[in-house]
């Protein structure tokens, strides 16, 4: 699906901007702070429901339209051709909250070709890969930077997967409330056996399929970064959190990964052992060693009044030549291993849906060098659409140039950009 057209309105810095993509590349160019990563953030927005920046909604709508009696930001686009075509809308309004003494909360609405639908079923049908500088966070950052990466991805590749994260969140909800009960008021926990089924039968499906895409992003970032630096051998390692080794093998039914990862890094044979006997699983040995982990802590879990095991606690972890890139890598290590691990994306995107994803790159030919830099322009080349931001055309070649639709950005407003 190709983005034909974007609509914004009250989005960040753009009060109003309407902009048709009829190339395949376009090309923004402008100087800092003139709303290019907004830009792109709005386009992710319209194609997953999330933004990849903001900690709170409300800062999506822009700060003068905060001020009026109906404060909203909305975005709407067209994708697609013919009979496929569609179109996206999403409003974020900002309106009072019915809880005495809060502030204000965003309500979010969704529609597609104008009926009214969940911010999930925006989720896949605009496919969209960003790559921004401080991607280094997926490598450097906190486990949970690294499952909303995962998340997203998969939820793009496979409805069922985005269904069952869901459920799966709602379930853990659920769960702790009860934890929480059992903790400060005692009672019967014999309760907890329906909602550790349920949380078992979703997290068991989340788990196989993230386990999945790892292996597939293992083995294209590997190749990927053995081109980029010409030797390195990166790899991936799925850390789980809850075990997934046969009952009784682990005290408590907890995940050792963390520990592992220090004994081995995750590079070591014992991880990528683990990987191989995690591919040779199906959801429902998944789900079964999920369920008897699960009852194993259930007294720890009991006392600590939330759940300490499932996906919602999985990590990933990276490595260069069994050194781990977390705490040994130095930025420009980590900034490859980010790269890599986008065009890895790419690849593993356009394998499982059979079509390649709107690229969206935002000025990150400023932080590669050359070598890095030949390598995401020729990812330019595999793509049916893209999206690049930058502050300087000298990162692009003639060539590319006068292929691109060009634009330049000011203070929010557009106009064409003519390239000799």
């Amino acid at each position: 699906m190709r983005l034909n057209y974007l609509s914004l309105t009250n989005f960040r810095n753009y009060t109003r901007l309407e902009l048709r993509l009829p190339g395949r590349l376009t090309l923004v160019r402008g100087a800092n702070a003139q709303g290019k990563t907004n830009l792109l953030e709005a386009i992710h927005l319209l194609a997953t429901g999330r933004s990849p920046r903001a900690l709170a909604e409300r800062e999506l709508i822009n700060w003068l339209a905060l001020e009026s009696p109906l404060p909203y930001a909305r975005l709407a686009g067209e994708i697609g051709e013919g009979a496929e075509a569609e179109k996206l809308e999403l409003v974020l309004e900002s309106v009072a909250s019915p809880v005495a003494g809060n502030g204000p909360i965003v309500r979010k609405q969704v529609r597609v070709n104008g009926a009214p639908k969940r911010a999930l079923d925006l989720v896949g049908r605009l496919r969209v890969v960003l790559f921004l500088p401080e991607d280094i966070s997926l490598v450097a950052g906190v486990p949970a930077q690294r499952r909303r990466y995962l998340d997203i991805a998969l939820c793009q590749i496979s409805p069922a997967y985005c269904r069952a994260l869901s459920e799966y969140n709602r379930v853990i909800s659920q769960r702790n409330a009860l934890l929480k009960r059992l903790r400060e008021h005692g009672g019967d926990a014999r309760q907890l056996a329906f909602w550790n089924a349920r949380a078992a039968e979703q997290g068991g499906q989340i788990i196989y399929k993230r386990v999945q895409a790892i292996a597939m992003l293992h083995d294209i970032a590997a190749r990927r970064h053995l081109d980029l630096t010409r030797g390195e051998q990166l790899r991936l390692a799925y850390l789980p959190g809850a075990s997934l080794e046969p009952e009784g093998t682990l005290r408590n039914g907890l995940a050792d990964a963390s520990q592992a990862a220090n004994r081995v890094l995750a590079g070591g044979p014992r991880l990528r052992d683990r990987l191989s006997s995690y591919l040779a699983m199906t959801p429902e040995v998944v789900a079964d060693r999920f369920l008897a982990a699960l009852q194993a802590a259930q007294e720890r879990e009991i006392a600590a009044g939330t759940s300490l095991l499932g996906p919602h606690r999985d990590d990933m972890s990276f490595a260069v030549d069994g050194q781990d890139l977390r705490t040994f890598g130095s930025r420009g290590q980590q900034r490859t291993a980010a790269l890599a691990l986008k065009l890895a994306e790419m690849e593993m995107m356009q394998k499982e849906t059979g079509s390649s994803p709107l690229l969206l790159l935002d000025d990150v030919m400023s932080e590669l060098d050359e070598q890095r830099r030949e390598t995401v322009l020729a990812a330019l080349d595999t793509v049916a659409q893209a999206v690049v931001t930058t502050t300087d055309l000298s990162d692009f070649g003639p060539a590319l140039l006068r292929e691109t639709c060009n634009l330049q950005l000011t203070a929010g407003v557009l106009a064409p950009m003519l390239v000799e």
